[in-house]
C-alpha cells in the first residue's frame, strides 16, 4: 500500500482555471461529458495526469483533436506532450446504481447525489482531485423530467429547457473557484420548503431545503437553523453569504454527518429532519449544530480551503470550534462545553493512545478518509480554542479578519493561519504552533508542598510516547487555574504568575508560590477545561466535594464530581467499600443544586465505562463494568427519595424547544434513569412513556426501562417499535437500544434484527445504528469473555468493507483499541484484526487502521 506523506507535498504541475460538465443521468450509465481549461504550471516537461477511478473513457479530445497517445490505468488518464494551455474534452460513463461505497456519483432510494470530499471526484471524470487546484464551474444536468424534477448543482441557476425525449435540464454557474471535493450534484424528487435571508448588506438570499416526499413538516426548523447561522456568522465574524441561493438537500444514504459544498449542502437526514413527535431535544441540537457547521464552512473551508489533506484540520478543526462557539450562544455554554469534553476524553484520548494516534496535521496517510478523525476534529477545535484563549474574542476577531484579507480565494496550510493570528498579537506563537505537530495527550502533574512560611504549588507538563512519535516536547499550555481553601476562600500566588484565571504552561515545570493558610490549599486546575489535557493529582474526597461546592468555575465543579464518582467505582473494582461520610457528602452537594436543573442533571451522570477507560491501565473489562454497575444501583438505592422528590418537582407543559424547557426535560429523565434501576418504579417508568407527547421524554421512558427488568423493557419496545415500524430515522433509536441492551443472546438478537424490514446493510444510518452502538456501547456483549463479541464485528465488517469501506474503517476502531486492556481481551481483539488482515482484497481504509495496530503490538510490548 502507498503511503502519503505531507512531507512530500509538491505543487500541481497543472491548474485546471475553468471547468464545464454536461451529466446526462442514467442508472448504469451516466454520461459525463468534461471540458477543462488546462494551464501548466511553471517551466517543466511532466505529463498530464489526470485522477479517475472507476470510469470507463469513450472519448478524448484537445482542443478539439482526438487524442490517441493517452495512457488509461486503474487511477489514472495520461496524457504525454501537452503544450502550456489548452482545453481537454473527455466523455466518461459512470455506473451509479452500482455504486455502494457512496464516494463519487451514486443513486440510491431514488435519488442521485455526490460525494467528493476527500478524493471523490475522480469517481466521476478525469480531473486534477486535489484540494490546490481551485476552478470556476459551470454544470448542466439532464434527467427524466418525470423522475427526476429536481436537478440541483453549486451555485446560481442560469438556464433551464426541456428536451424533445421527455427529459429536461437545468444549467448552473458558480463563480468562486472551488476546488473538486466541494462539488455537488442532486437530482431526484423532492418537497421543498423555501424562505429569505437579507443579508447585512442588503442582499436577498433564497433558501432552498429539499427533503423526502412527505417529510416537509420536519424541516422547518433546520430552515430557522440556517438563517440563525448566518445571522450569527455577520454578527460574530463579519462574514456574509456570497452567492444568490443556499441550497440543503437531506439524503437517507451518506456516510457523513454533512458536506459543505458551495452553496448546495448535502446532509444526511438525521441532521435536518425534525419535529417533536419523531426528534429528541439532543437530535434539534444537532440539526442546529450541524447545519451551522457546514454553513460556517463557507467561509473556513470554501473561500478559504486546504493546500493539501494533510491540512485537513485548517477548515475542520476550526468550524468545529466556530459551531461551538455558536451553539454555547443559541443555547447553554456549560452543557455545550461538557459535552464536547465527553467527546475529547472518551474517544480522542483513546485515539491518542491507540495505533491510530496521530497529530492534528498529520505527517503520512495510506487512505485519506481515514483523517476524518476526533483528533482532526475535536482536538483541533480545542486548539483554536486555546489560541482564543491566549488571544481574547477582540484579538482572535482581529486574527480571522487578516487571514480572511490574505487568503480568501487560496488553498493554504495550518502555518498561515497561526501566521495571520501571529500578526495581531506581541504573544510568541512559535511555541504554541507544536500542538499542529504533536501527537499525544499531554499529563499535568499538580503537587503540593507547605514550605516554612508558603506553600507551593508546582504544576509540571509531560506527554507520553505514542505510536507515531517516541520523543516529546514541551507544549504552551493555557491553563484555567485557581486556589481555594475548604471554605472557598481565593488565593493569588504571590509572583502573579496566574494572570485572569489563566496559568501560562510554557516551560516543564512552573512553581507557585503562597502564603502559607491555616488549612490545606487546594488547587483547581483546567477551568472550562481550557486544554485538551489529563491532569493528575491527589485529591481527597473532601478536597473534591470542597472544589464542588465552592469553585467558581461550574466545569470544575462538574469535574471535581465526575473524579469522586471514578474514586468510588475504584473502591468496588478493589472489592471495597464507600465511606458512608462519601455518601452523606455526596448528598449533601447534589441536594444544594437541586434546583440548578443544569447543573444537577450533568452531575447525576455517572462517568460511562468509556470515559472509566481512560483513568485504567490493564482493564478487566468484567470488574470494572460490574464495579460500576454495583456503584450506580447503590447510587440510585440511597438516592431514592431525593430523586423522586427531585423528578416530581419538574413539571412541564406542552412540548417547546427552548433552552430552560430543555434542561428541565433533561434532568427529570436522567433521575429517571437512576429511578428505573430499581424495580418498584417501573410503574413510574411506564406512566412517563405513556404520559409523553414528545420524543424526548419518550426516549428518555425506554433509556430508563432498559436499565431495570427485561419485561417492561421488552414491553415497551415492542410498543415503540410497532408504531414507528415505518420511519427509519426513528426506528434508528430502536435499533441502537437493542443494540446497547445488555443480554445474554445479544449477537443472535443482532442477527435477527439485520432481517428486519427496515434494516439496511447499504445505509450507514442503520448499520452505526445497529453494528457500530453495539460495538462502542454494548459493554458486556462486545467485551464477551469468549471473546464472541469480537468475532461478531469482524464478521460484519469482512462483509461491508467489499461495499462501503468507509463506513467499515470506523466501526473497526473499538478493535483496534486493544491496548486498554489486560491479556486475555488483547489475545482475542487482535487474533480478529489477524483475520481481517488476511482477507483478500481489504481495503485501503480498513487496511491501514488494522496494519497499524497490529504493528503498534512490537512496539507496545
Amino acid at each position: 500500500m502507498q503511503v502519503k506523506r505531507r512531507a512530500d507535498y509538491q505543487p500541481p504541475a497543472f491548474f485546471i482555471t475553468n471547468v464545464e460538465l454536461t451529466v446526462h443521468l442514467h442508472p448504469h450509465s451516466t454520461r459525463v461529458q468534461s471540458t477543462l481549461h488546462i494551464k501548466r504550471n511553471g517551466t517543466h516537461q511532466h505529463d498530464l495526469v489526470l485522477d479517475g477511478e472507476q470510469l470507463n473513457l469513450v472519448e478524448i479530445t484537445i482542443d478539439n483533436q482526438t487524442v490517441d497517445h493517452h495512457k488509461v490505468t486503474d487511477t489514472a488518464l495520461i496524457i504525454p506532450s501537452v503544450g502550456d494551455e489548452f482545453i481537454l474534452s473527455t466523455v466518461c460513463t459512470i455506473a451509479p446504481d452500482s455504486n455502494k461505497a457512496l464516494e463519487g456519483l451514486y443513486l440510491s432510494n431514488g435519488v442521485y447525489c455526490t460525494q467528493c470530499e476527500a478524493e471523490g471526484f475522480r469517481r466521476i471524470t478525469y480531473f486534477l482531485d486535489r484540494p490546490d487546484v481551485l476552478a470556476t464551474y459551470q454544470v448542466t444536468v439532464h434527467g427524466d423530467k418525470k423522475v427526476l424534477p429536481t436537478l440541483l448543482s453549486n451555485g446560481n441557476p442560469v438556464d433551464k429547457g426541456d428536451n424533445d425525449d421527455g427529459t429536461h435540464w437545468v444549467k448552473w454557474h458558480d463563480p468562486h473557484p472551488k476546488p473538486s471535493y466541494l462539488f455537488a450534484l442532486v437530482a431526484g424528487d423532492f418537497d421543498l420548503l423555501t424562505d429569505t435571508y437579507t443579508t447585512m448588506n442588503g442582499k436577498q438570499v433564497a433558501l432552498e431545503l429539499y427533503v423526502d416526499k412527505g417529510k416537509l413538516d420536519r424541516g422547518q426548523f433546520a430552515l430557522d437553523s440556517l438563517k440563525r447561522a448566518m445571522k450569527w456568522d455577520e454578527q460574530v465574524y463579519g462574514l456574509e453569504y456570497d452567492l444568490e441561493i443556499y441550497m440543503v438537500v437531506a439524503v437517507d444514504f451518506f456516510n457523513m454527518g454533512a458536506m459543505e459544498n458551495k452553496g448546495l449542502n448535502v446532509f444526511n437526514s438525521k441532521f435536518v429532519l425534525a419535529n417533536p413527535a419523531t426528534a429528541t431535544d439532543e437530535d434539534f441540537f444537532n440539526v442546529e449544530s450541524v447545519i451551522a457547521h457546514e454553513y460556517f464552512h463557507n467561509w473556513t473551508g470554501n473561500r478559504v480551503t486546504c493546500r493539501d489533506w494533510f491540512q485537513l484540520s485548517l477548515k475542520e478543526g476550526l468550524t468545529v470550534f466556530r459551531d461551538q462557539q455558536f451553539s454555547a450562544d443559541m443555547t447553554s455554554e456549560l452543557s455545550n462545553r461538557i459535552k464536547h469534553v465527553r467527546v475529547i476524553r472518551e474517544h480522542q484520548f483513546a485515539e491518542d493512545a491507540s495505533a491510530m494516534s496521530h497529530p492534528i496535521r498529520p505527517d503520512e496517510v495510506i487512505e485519506m478518509n481515514n483523517f476524518y478523525t476526533v483528533t482532526v476534529y475535536d482536538k483541533g477545535a480545542e486548539v483554536i480554542r486555546m489560541l482564543h484563549t491566549l488571544l481574547g474574542k477582540d484579538g482572535f476577531r482581529a486574527g480571522m479578519d487578516e487571514y480572511f484579507k490574505r487568503h480568501d480565494g487560496q488553498a493554504v496550510t495550518c502555518d498561515d493561519f497561526v501566521s495571520a493570528m501571529q500578526s495581531v498579537t506581541d504573544l510568541n506563537l512559535t511555541h504554541f504552533s507544536k500542538w499542529y505537530s504533536q501527537s499525544g495527550t499531554p499529563e499535568i502533574s499538580v503537587t503540593r508542598k507547605r514550605e516554612g512560611d508558603k506553600t507551593l504549588i508546582t504544576v509540571s507538563q509531560r506527554t507520553p510516547a505514542t505510536a507515531d512519535q517516541q520523543e516529546k516536547e514541551d507544549l504552551f499550555i493555557p491553563l484555567g487555574f485557581s486556589c481555594i481553601d475548604a471554605t472557598g476562600q481565593q488565593y493569588q500566588d504571590r509572583a502573579g504568575k496566574v494572570t485572569n484565571g489563566i496559568l501560562l504552561l510554557d516551560q516543564q515545570q512552573i512553581t507557585l508560590t503562597y502564603d502559607q493558610q491555616e488549612s490545606e490549599l487546594i488547587p483547581v486546575v483546567l477551568a472550562n477545561f481550557s486544554a485538551p489535557v489529563r491532569i493528575k493529582q491527589s485529591l481527597d474526597s473532601t478536597e473534591l466535594l470542597a472544589i464542588f461546592l465552592h469553585a467558581n468555575d461550574d466545569f470544575n465543579r462538574w469535574d471535581a464530581l465526575q473524579q469522586l464518582y471514578d474514586w468510588c467505582i475504584s473502591q468496588y473494582e478493589a472489592n471495597q467499600q464507600v465511606d458512608e461520610t462519601i455518601w452523606e457528602g455526596l448528598k449533601s452537594a447534589l441536594s444544594s443544586e437541586k434546583t440548578n436543573f443544569e447543573l444537577l442533571s450533568e452531575c447525576l451522570i455517572i462517568p460511562s465505562f468509556e470515559t472509566l477507560c481512560q483513568s485504567r491501565t490493564n482493564i478487566n473489562v468484567e470488574t470494572l463494568n460490574a464495579a460500576r454497575e454495583q456503584f450506580v444501583r447503590e447510587f440510585a438505592e440511597r438516592f431514592e427519595p431525593e430523586l423522586l422528590a427531585i423528578y416530581q418537582s419538574i413539571s412541564l407543559a406542552d412540548y417547546h424547544y427552548d433552552q430552560q424547557d430543555v434542561i428541565a426535560r433533561r434532568c427529570k429523565n436522567v433521575v429517571l434513569a437512576h429511578l428505573g434501576r430499581l424495580q418498584q418504579n417501573s410503574e413510574l417508568v411506564q406512566q412517563h412513556y405513556t404520559q409523553s407527547d414528545n420524543m424526548t421524554d419518550t426516549l428518555g421512558a425506554l433509556k430508563a426501562a432498559q436499565q431495570g427488568h427485561s419485561d417492561p423493557f421488552n414491553a415497551l419496545m415492542d410498543s415503540f417499535g410497532e408504531r414507528w415500524k415505518s420511519d427509519p430515522l426513528v426506528l434508528d433509536k430502536w435499533f441502537s437500544l437493542h443494540a446497547t441492551t445488555e443480554r445474554e443472546d445479544i449477537l443472535s438478537h443482532l442477527t435477527m434484527l439485520q432481517a428486519h424490514p427496515q434494516f439496511s446493510i447499504e445505509n450507514p444510518n442503520r448499520v452505526r445504528a445497529l453494528i457500530g452502538s453495539f460495538a462502542f456501547y454494548n459493554t458486556s456483549g462486545f467485551h464477551a469473555l469468549d471473546g464472541s463479541g469480537y468475532e461478531y464485528l469482524t464478521d460484519y465488517l469482512i462483509n461491508l468493507d467489499s461495499s462501503n469501506p468507509q463506513v467499515a474503517a470506523r466501526l473497526v476502531t473499538p478493535l483496534t483499541q486493544w491496548q486498554r486492556f489486560n491479556k486475555h481481551h488483547q489475545h482475542k481483539m487482535k487474533t480478529q484484526l489477524a483475520r481481517l488482515l488476511e482477507q483478500e482484497g481489504l481495503s485501503n481504509d480498513v487496511y491501514e487502521k488494522v496494519s497499524k495496530s497490529l504493528a503498534y503490538e512490537s512496539s507496545a510490548e
